[in-house]
Parts: structure tokens; sequence; C-alpha cells
């Protein structure tokens, strides 16, 4: 059956003031508690009920005391069904005018406070009166008791006149917000200040990023831990996830600092920590490049030849940057080997020292920190022709008759090019300059005749080769004579 725990105790208060009597009760089931005047419920604009404590227990508000028609006694009721038990408390109310002179007096009630969570709140009164009074706290209507907050709320309380009392309240939370009211009471009366009161505060700080992830690029199977720290008020949630994947459990997902850690990886890929709390959601990406051999570059393209030199420039076809370029090429005339540069650090380049009129394939590679990459597809170009290099070979000369002379050749070793035709010099004055000479215009054959020569005399011959550049060098002279009417050939 029902017991009560707290009794209510008689009062005299004053008239326009308050009055509260507090009742509770245990029992099993627990008893539900109701306050009767004259054993009716009471219902009035001044007077109201305070449930607690799932009912068992209750607050008879009165406000404001008018006198003499709320001085009555007042009856608290416990039932549950194994039995129903009262208590009574008398109130007593009082005019300004008749009050007694030790009667309790608020000297200076709380003040509207404002704090801000998990911060101490501090609610301040002074009080006096003869006896010195007791000072308590009402909070919304019901009584605070600080004995079970764990030593979260302390009553403080100063000796001498005025009495100073205080609500120091730690940490404070959402639910200490609200209508707080000081308590003086000491037998001559009680007094309830004018009530205050408490906001308490939740800083709202959206998320941000305060250790953004990091990239990293690895080599392949490398491990590497990206960390990402977010601050806010309240404190973010933060994830990890790759593309749509969530990598952090979703009953496991840490506050304020995630640190993804990868093992062993394969593949380049982003990943993206999320950050989030009821004020936002926030996302930043880290990207993890494994690095691996440059891919092949575009097939070159030839921008310029000359007979000795091509330049080709050429995409680099890899997003991420190579340490240099290798060109490799070869001559598909003269079946020679490969020849490499190494070290080109640009996209443009130009290959020199190569034979005129020439077929060459060229190829080129990326090279990174891991190694060199597949050769591009081949360009295949001609040099440009030159002007011979060399003499025609194996001049020989005789007399065909008195007055002319058969001269052959062959071609030389270095024409650099088509071979346009031959220029023969000739002269009985060899210490002349070759200009003073006379010549003679072969189209392209390897032997010709010269005729119209003076009988009896020795005439030195030369031979140059020419391309539609330019002529070659001439070849060494050899001297031919010519005979009265005889045939005869003189080196």
């Amino acid at each position: 059956p029902p017991v009560f725990i707290k009794k209510p105790v008689d009062q005299i208060g004053v008239s326009g003031g308050v009055a509260s009597f507090v009742c509770q009760a245990t029992g099993d089931p627990k008893p539900r508690v109701t306050w009767n005047k004259k054993g009716k419920k009471v219902n009035s604009q001044r007077f109201e009920t305070i449930e607690f404590d799932e009912s068992a227990g209750a607050v008879l508000r009165i406000q404001p005391l008018r006198t003499p028609r709320d001085e009555n006694i007042y009856e608290c009721v416990a039932q549950n069904p194994h039995g129903e038990v009262t208590v009574h408390a008398k109130l007593t109310v009082l005019r300004e005018d008749q009050l007694p002179p030790g009667f309790p007096n608020i000297d200076m009630g709380p003040q509207l406070k404002v704090v801000e969570r998990t911060r101490t709140a501090t609610m301040l009164c002074a009080a006096s009166g003869n006896p010195d009074p007791e000072i308590t706290w009402f909070k919304d209507f019901l009584p605070v008791d600080p004995s079970t907050s764990n030593g979260r709320i302390k009553q403080l309380r100063s000796e001498g006149t005025p009495i100073r009392g205080g609500l120091q309240i730690e940490s404070s939370e959402e639910t200490d917000q609200g209508k707080y009211e000081c308590v003086a009471s000491n037998s001559a009366g009680v007094r309830y200040s004018s009530p205050a009161n408490l906001y308490v505060r939740v800083r709202r700080v959206a998320p941000r990023f305060s250790i953004l992830p990091v990239s990293h690029e690895i080599m392949p199977g490398g491990n590497v831990n990206i960390t990402c720290v977010a601050v806010g008020s309240p404190m973010p949630y933060v994830k990890w996830m790759q593309g749509a994947e969530d990598l952090t459990p979703e009953d496991d997902m840490p506050v304020g600092r995630n640190v993804l850690e990868l093992t062993d990886v394969k593949d380049s890929a982003n990943y993206t920590c999320v950050a989030m709390s009821s004020l936002g959601v926030i996302e930043a990406v880290a990207q993890i490049t494994v690095k691996s051999l440059p891919k092949a570059p575009g097939t070159p393209v030839v921008t310029e030849t000359t007979a000795t030199s091509i330049t080709i420039t050429w995409d680099s076809g890899n997003p991420d940057p190579v340490s240099y370029y290798v060109i490799e090429y070869k001559s598909k005339s003269q079946d020679g080997p490969y020849q490499i540069k190494e070290d080109i650090t640009t996209t443009r380049y130009s290959i020199g020292g190569l034979s005129p009129n020439s077929e060459y394939e060229i190829w080129v590679s990326a090279v990174n920190s891991i190694g060199q990459g597949p050769p591009s597809e081949s360009v295949v170009t001609r040099t440009g022709e030159q002007a011979p290099a060399s003499a025609p070979r194996n001049v020989q000369g005789r007399m065909l008759s008195s007055t002319t002379m058969i001269i052959q050749w062959e071609e030389p070793v270095e024409p650099n090019g088509q071979i346009r035709g031959y220029r023969v010099y000739y002269t009985m004055e060899p210490d002349q300059p070759v200009s003073n000479w006379q010549k003679h215009n072969v189209d392209d054959s390897l032997l010709t005749t010269v005729g119209s020569l003076l009988e009896d005399e020795t005439y030195t011959v030369r031979v140059l080769a020419f391309t539609s550049v330019g002529d070659g060098p001439l070849s060494d002279p050899i001297q031919v004579k010519t005979q009265q009417g005889g045939e005869y050939l003189h080196h």
C-alpha cells in the first residue's frame, strides 16, 4: 500500500504571493497522488497541481494568494489497488500589513541568465528575516533536490545577513533550462522571489575540417594512412567512402576524427571523407595515386625536316607528370642499329646528325620513377636532299679519235639525294682556276664524249655530280693526251 515519502508542511504565506505544498508517496504499484480541499478535487484559476515521479508526486501551487479565502486545510491523497492514505497541510495567508517583523524578505532575487551548454550556471539570491531564513529553490514549479544530481547541482549559502544563497549548476544541460524561483522560509512564513529564466544555449557550429585529408602517391602494393579531422558543435561524425561505398561501419562511426588505413594498394582511387552533424554534411576528397609505368605517348608528328635533321612533336599521353622522354630511331635506308636519345624533358625535339635523303622510323616513350613505358606508334619520314658529299668514282678517259675523247665514271658513294646530272670540266691549262675551264653538262648518264679537241695536247679532266640542291665535289684530275690521228689511251 502507499506510504508517504514527502509530506507537505504547514505554510504561512503573504497575500499576493505564492504557496506550494509538496507531496510524494511510494508503493507497489506506484500510487497516484492528488490534492483535495474539503474532500473535493481542487480546481481554480489560481490553483495548479504539478505532477512528478509518474504521478506518484504532486505539488499544489496557489498563486496569487488571497486572504481569507485560501486559508484552509488541504489534503494530499495517495492511492493504489492496495490502499489509500491521506495527509493534511494548513495554509495561512497574511496581508502585508499583518506581517510579523521577522517575516522573510527577498533582498535580491535571481536574474535572467544565459549559459552555454557544459558550462557552470549560478543563480543567486539574497534574503533576510528573523530567524535567518532557509533558502530553497523551485524550477518550473517543482522543488530542486540537489542530492539527486550526483553533486552536479549544489546549493551555496553564506553566513551573515542578508543570507546569500545560490544554486550552482555545473556542466549545464538542456534539461536545466527553465524558470527558477528562490524561496526563503523561516518560522514566521514563506516568501517567493520573482521567477528568473535560465537559458542553456547550445553552441551551434556547422562542421568544418580542421585536418583535411591529404592526397598521396604510392608504389604498387604500398600502405598509406589518411587522417581526416572535423570539428563543430555538435561534434560531427566522420566516415570514409569510396564512391558510393561506405568504408566506415554505420554502428561504429567515430566522432571528430577518422583515420583510413589502406594496405597493399593496387589501384589508384579517390577516397571521400564525410563529416556530418545536425547542422550539415561536408566532404573532402583524397586522391591515392598508385604509381605505374607511363602510358605510350601519342604518335610523333614531323614538323620539319632538313637533310640532316628531323624535328618531331608529340602528345604526352600521360595525365601524370613524367620524368623525361626517350626517342628511338633507325634508318630504314641503311639498315643500321637503333639509336637512342634520352633525358628529353620537352614534347618537341630535333634529331640531328642524320644522313640526307634517308628514310627514318621514329618512336617516343616516356619514363617516370618506376621506369620506361611502352613506345608510341612510329612515324616514318625521309630527310631532305643535299648536294652530293663525294665525287664520282673511277673517272676514266680515252681517245675515240684524234679530237674526241670518251669520259666515263661511276656514281658517287654519297649522292645525298637524286643525282640530276654530271658536269665534266677539262682544260689544257690545269693551273687556271676550275671556273675558267671548259665544261660539258651530262644528263643522268655515266659516260660522255667530248669533241673538237686540239691534236697532240694533254687535257686535264675532272667530273662532279649534282642534285637539285647543288654540286658535289670534283673528282681528282686525270690526264688524257690527244694524238695526230692515232688512238691512244693515257692515264
